[in-house]
């Protein structure tokens, strides 16, 4: 329903209900007259120049204009007033002219009577010789006149009254029912959106689902009856899970081993080793020669996948990586172990480069319309990825010491908190461009490595550092560390939690979904788990065997959580059996330390889950994809890669490094 119609409804509604009968008669016949025609400009033209100009109505005409006075009466434009009257005045003058014209003169002579002595009073000083053109024998070729006779003169004054009503229809303020109205039609139009969204949503979960039982039926069966269904179905979901090739498996009582780590076989592993992956990342159906046993086949295979597994990671790292003995469960796989390498397939790519040195950490906003990027000289730039988008919120802010960490508030965008390495946690209001709270840490732990705000509750974790102790053994010599939890709304302290009694480095902290639950990594490589109701620990475990964890983050499905350690490796554990490795991977040859350094190497995962960003010695960032044997990267800086992110919602991440940029890139 239009929003004028539902207005005039209601108000015949209105009237009919309280029995006002005659004012009901008197509104509907001036609904059928309609002096505004709707506020429709062309309308209203057309019933001047073509309705009450030609039949001579001049009483409606002079209607019409007071109309538009009313309208205008109360505005405080002194101009817009004026401009109605002298439009007024000219359209008055050309229902004289036209009656002329006519040899109407009886129709003007009528006009004079009726409205001469307001023309007189309020029309101007040139109205008095308009009386004497009943009386001139030719007005046309008078000079006084002449120019109110031309054509050029009526379509100006067309031109002029449509743009003037179009301006001030355009600006004019609607009553309340009509605003109700206009409300009633979005809410209608957002009603019957969501319901399509709805029934789309529901036909592409149904799909889903379908897709991935045909999927699990495929892997279960064998390769080569399936291999028409499988090729289809890549060709369908080119984002599905990759497979790697299997090595070359040893018999042993427990299970299979597969470089040292021990698994049991199930029909989806045994369906994964029978699927090598081509050169170019896509799935290869593989058929074993005549006459020769599946078994076999299946062990050259093995050894071909071996061989070029080996020749790819002595040209990536030139050393053969250190392997671990994990414990993995029943289900557990590679995480983008070292294999092939290609270049991310990269849709644009935008480079920001006003920082004067090396890029610390650069973060999306909660919604992504802001990028937070933080360098070592100790400033902050707020600026927009979005060339286009709106600047208002772009600065700059100088901390004066060295920026360690960054944190938006998840709940807004209006709010940044960073951190220095002087103490110093900084609370940056976006809109009123300008520092709302300015924090201390304790003295004893003047480094502030990691801010996390809660995504439920106003309340920020801060993992805060002493400085490098030069004389410490082990862990120690890289310091000590706190964990402490403030309030958002009063600005301090709440607690702290408990670390022990000489507690090591908390190198990255992050927060589950709902703010109940604080992970925490360290320099001694331990996983601490916090219970936020009662500010307690509840469980933890080594992760890396005795290296730092240098960044944590909760799984996707919240039912696991990623960690990465010094010595490069990427492990996702389970958060139902502690200690249970559910993927592992090797990201060493971009991202492992030596001894004694604190690390500062962090990971950031899509908004998906499926794929995982890390920050780089090389000047390349390496992207894994879950299940995937192909390491892809970002296009090159020129220096390592110090910080990265992923938009929130995007398939766009961030880089920022040590050449002083930070780049925006959005990938296919």
């Amino acid at each position: 329903m239009e929003p004028m119609q539902f207005a005039e409804g209601a108000v015949k509604e209105f009237l009919l209900f309280r029995g006002f009968t005659a004012s009901l008669r008197s509104f509907e016949a001036e609904l059928h007259s309609d002096v505004s025609q709707g506020f429709k400009v062309d309308r209203i033209l057309d019933l001047i120049f073509k309705v009450y100009v030609p039949r001579f109505e001049a009483d409606k005409l002079v209607n019409l204009f007071a109309f538009l006075n009313t309208l205008f009466v109360s505005s405080a434009d002194v101009w817009l007033q004026q401009t109605v009257k002298k439009l007024e005045g000219d359209v008055k003058r050309y229902y004289i002219v036209h009656a002329l014209q006519k040899e109407r003169s009886d129709r003007v002579l009528d006009f004079f009577e009726h409205y001469g002595e307001a023309l007189l009073r309020t029309g101007g000083d040139d109205w008095p010789a308009w009386f004497s053109l009943p009386y001139m024998k030719n007005p046309s070729t008078n000079a006084n006149f002449k120019v109110y006779f031309s054509t050029e003169w009526l379509e100006t004054l067309q031109v002029s009254l449509h743009n003037f009503l179009c301006e001030v229809f355009e600006g004019i303020r609607l009553p309340s029912l009509l605003k109700l109205g206009e409300e009633k039609s979005k809410s209608v139009e957002s009603k019957n959106e969501l319901e399509q969204l709805r029934k789309q949503n529901l036909e592409l979960r149904e799909s889903l689902k379908n897709k991935d039982e045909e999927i699990s039926n495929l892997r279960r069966a064998s390769p080569l009856s399936s291999s028409h269904s499988l090729k289809k179905l890549v060709a369908d979901f080119r984002s599905s899970p990759r497979v790697s090739p299997s090595p070359t498996l040893k018999s042993n009582s427990s299970g299979k081993s597969i470089q040292g780590i021990e698994i049991e076989t199930e029909p989806e592993v045994a369906a994964k080793e029978e699927f090598p992956v081509s050169s170019s990342g896509d799935y290869s159906i593989g058929k074993p020669p005549e006459g020769t046993s599946p078994t076999k086949w299946q062990a050259e295979l093995h050894k071909a996948g071996r061989a070029r597994k080996e020749l790819i990671t002595t040209y990536s790292s030139n050393s053969e990586p250190e392997r671990a003995d994990f414990e993995h469960s029943d289900n557990a796989n590679f995480l983008g172990v070292t294999g092939e390498v290609s270049q991310i397939s990269v849709q644009y790519q935008e480079t920001f480069s006003g920082h004067t040195s090396a890029i610390t950490r650069c973060r999306y906003s909660a919604t992504g319309a802001n990028i937070a990027s933080a360098s070592a000289d100790g400033t902050v730039r707020i600026w927009a990825p979005d060339v286009a988008a709106a600047t208002s919120r772009n600065a700059t802010i100088m901390t004066g010491a060295e920026v360690l960490s960054l944190e938006w508030d998840h709940r807004s965008d209006r709010l940044l908190l960073l951190g220095t390495a002087e103490r110093n946690i900084k609370a940056w209001n976006v809109e009123a461009k300008r520092v709302v709270c300015d924090l201390t840490t304790e003295a004893m732990f003047p480094r502030v490595l990691d801010l996390k705000c809660s995504p439920t509750d106003s309340v920020f974790c801060c993992a805060a550092a002493s400085e490098i102790n030069a004389h410490g053994e082990g862990v120690y010599g890289l310091g000590y560390g706190s964990l402490t939890i403030w309030n958002m709304r009063t600005w301090k302290a709440m607690t702290s939690l408990s670390l022990g009694q000489e507690p090591p480095v908390m190198t990255s902290v992050c927060f589950n979904h709902n703010g109940k639950i604080l992970a925490a990594g360290a320099t001694d490589g331990m996983i601490r788990i916090f219970d936020l109701r009662g500010n307690l620990p509840i469980t933890g475990w080594p992760a890396h065997d005795g290296c730092s964890v240098s960044c944590l983050r909760f799984g996707h499905d919240q039912a696991s959580i990623f960690s990465l350690g010094a010595d490069g490796k990427i492990l996702e554990w389970s958060l139902h059996n502690q200690g249970q490795i559910l993927q592992s991977g090797d990201a060493s040859p971009y991202c492992s330390l030596g001894s004694g350094v604190l690390p500062r190497h962090e990971f950031a995962i899509d908004s998906g889950g499926r794929h995982l960003l890390l920050t780089s010695n090389l000047t390349t960032a390496p992207l894994y994809q879950w299940g995937s044997s192909m390491t892809q990267t970002s296009l090159e800086h020129t220096a390592p890669i110090t910080s990265v992110d992923w938009h929130p919602s995007l398939p766009m991440f961030l880089t920022g490094s040590a050449d002083h940029s930070v780049r925006v890139t959005a990938v296919g």
